[in-house]
């Protein structure tokens, strides 16, 4: 799996929240300001060669959707940041966050009592 540049994320992102979708359908999800019309089509063709999505041309209009799930994504890169960045360490990733106060004691009790509760 190849890593996306910042716009093709931030496409992806727009496709995995509307499951896919035409070109404006998944354009009225973004941000204002709103990206060009052309260039979201054209970093949705880069995405379709990297085998992010699939197109299927319905009348003049192609509809794409998401081959790769977000969540796959998301393992697949966090991993490498953590191993970059911290070391491979995710306890030196939390700590950073906790030091840097971008997490709240709130959250961090949260955190532990995901991990402490005895999985399905």
């Amino acid at each position: 799996m190849e890593k996306l540049s910042q716009q093709e994320e931030e496409a992806m992102q727009l496709v995995w929240k509307n499951k896919g979708g035409f070109i404006k359908d998944i354009l009225n999800l973004s941000p204002e300001p709103k990206i060009p019309y052309t260039t979201l089509a054209s970093t949705l063709k880069n995405l379709e060669k990297k085998e992010y999505v699939k197109s299927t041309k319905l009348g003049n209009s192609y509809h794409y959707k998401p081959l790769i799930k977000e969540n796959e994504y998301k393992k697949a890169f966090m991993g490498d940041f953590v191993s970059d960045y911290f070391k491979n360490s995710y306890k030196d990733l939390v700590s950073f966050f906790a030091k840097e106060e971008k997490i709240s004691p709130k959250e961090l009790k949260e955190i532990l009592e995901m991990i402490q509760k005895p999985k399905p």
